[in-house]
């Protein structure tokens, strides 16, 4: 077995990578390394089982799997709230909300519908520090059987409906506006037309019915999950049907989530996208505006447009840059005790209102941006450039190579030198997707076209 843990949690092929067998043999080594290190020493201190939440997307292969997860933890002695379809963000708020030892998400985010994923929050509502996930992954590599021999002394965990909590994470986001979900007795989206795009995800039900519970008249698409359509040209990853449906409808804004509902993505009133650095960068001028922005610092990652860092310099706001993953800008987020970071891809953290990115919060306070300064989503967005970028994905070479390579190394220094200080290289293996990325970012397009095609060239040759 090679390495389990990806960025995101473990991800892969149902029932090839993801079997059922090792759904259950995970659930079963996390519940002995979090009792063995100490995560359930409250609930055992109290006198009580160590109690877990596991939610899904609604993939048809979730329905396996969750069962499958289930089985493990109440093996171990675990109780369980079953909380069925729900996004991410809401797993991770309940399991603080709710005072849970362990969070269990079935999901792979924006990947096809026959890709399934496990990620796991520890208590309070975070994801789980690498090396716990590298402790249940030695667990599960050495071979050793995790779980007890009989039934555990204390018996075996009990399994509950909890998808009733739904509507404890519906009033935790709406809660989180300024003022409240109604200021002076108006809603604070009244007056907006927004269509919404769940990508027949996690968010079907739950972001029409927020936005709507917000004041906004709502639109809403690819909210008709048959297990199998999940992220098919629709949502974060297919922007160009939400743009449609905006223009058609002559919407003032649309919001697109990924299958997670953990993304979130806009599209102006003209169709044009709005991505994760601008909306970062909106988010971010606001906070500081109102002084709500801790060391005048907001964190992104090295994907994030040079435009987003030329717009945070120019307003006076410092910009903490770390590795892909929302976990890493989470973690640099902690260790600063600062309150805004996120990705291009439309993870942003608002660790005043969550532990993990939420695309349904990230859309409520954009939206409502909005509303309080009465201007369109393109002007508001308008405060960065970005910069004309180059992103290929390459596909079928060596990840592991292509990291140490020499060679490829000395293309992209090469390339760097070339660009100087208007523009910017990099060159990155997906933590979650066989792929190497190759991103080019210059003042002039045509420059960044053949620079990347120079360096995919020099990826492929790890072939």
């Amino acid at each position: 077995m090679g390495r389990l843990f990806g960025t995101d949690g473990v991800r892969g092929v149902a029932g090839e990578d993801l079997t059922g067998q090792l759904a259950m043999d995970l659930a079963v080594a996390s519940a002995a390394v979090l009792r063995d290190t100490g995560a359930f020493a409250a609930a055992e201190k109290a006198g009580r089982r160590p109690a877990a939440l596991v939610g899904r997307d609604p993939r048809a292969s979730g329905e396996f799997l969750e069962a499958a997860v289930i089985a493990g933890l109440a093996e171990m002695g675990v109780n369980v709230l079953r909380l069925g379809v729900i996004p991410t963000p809401a797993v991770a708020f309940l399991t603080s909300e709710l005072g849970a030892d362990l969070g269990v998400m079935l999901s792979a985010s924006h990947n096809p519908a026959q890709d399934n994923g496990i990620k796991l929050f520890g208590r309070g509502g975070f994801k789980l520090p690498d090396a716990a996930e590298d402790e249940i992954e030695v667990m599960l590599i050495g071979g050793r059987k995790p779980g007890p021999s009989g039934p555990p002394s204390g018996g075996f965990g009990r399994v509950r409906d909890g998808s009733a909590e739904r509507e404890r994470y519906k009033d935790h986001l709406l809660a989180s506006l300024p003022n409240g979900p109604a200021s002076n007795g108006r809603p604070p989206l009244a007056g907006l037309t927004v269509v919404v795009d769940c990508a027949h995800g996690a968010a079907s039900d739950v972001a029409p019915q927020v936005l709507q519970r917000a004041g906004a008249e709502v639109i809403a698409i690819g909210a008709e999950p048959d297990g199998s359509n999940i992220n098919q040209g629709c949502g974060s990853t297919h922007l160009e049907t939400l743009s449609a449906v905006v223009l058609k409808h002559g919407a003032d804004a649309g919001i697109a989530h990924d299958g997670d509902a953990d993304r979130c993505l806009a599209v102006g009133a003209n169709g044009e996208v709005i991505d994760g650095d601008q909306i970062l960068a909106v988010l971010a001028l606001a906070l500081s505006d109102q002084g709500r922005l801790p060391g005048n610092t907001v964190v992104a990652t090295v994907m994030s447009n040079l435009g987003f860092r030329v717009a945070m310099r120019d307003v006076g706001i410092s910009v903490i840059e770390t590795a892909v993953g929302d976990r890493y800008v989470l973690e640099a987020m902690r260790a600063g005790q600062y309150t805004l970071g996120g990705e291009q891809s439309g993870h942003i953290i608002m660790l005043d209102h969550a532990t993990t990115g939420d695309g349904l919060l990230t859309a409520l306070h954009l939206l409502a941006t909005m509303v309080r300064q009465g201007v369109p989503l393109a002007e508001l967005a308008a405060v960065m450039t970005k910069y004309p970028q180059v992103l290929v994905n390459v596909r079928g070479v060596d990840k592991a190579r292509a990291a140490s390579a020499p060679e490829l190394a000395a293309a992209v220094a090469a390339a760097e030198q070339e660009l100087g200080t208007t523009g910017r290289v990099l060159v990155r293996a997906s933590g979650t997707e066989p792929i190497v990325r190759v991103m080019v970012e210059a003042a002039d397009v045509s420059q960044a076209q053949q620079v990347a095609d120079r360096l995919v060239a020099a990826v492929r040759a790890m072939a």
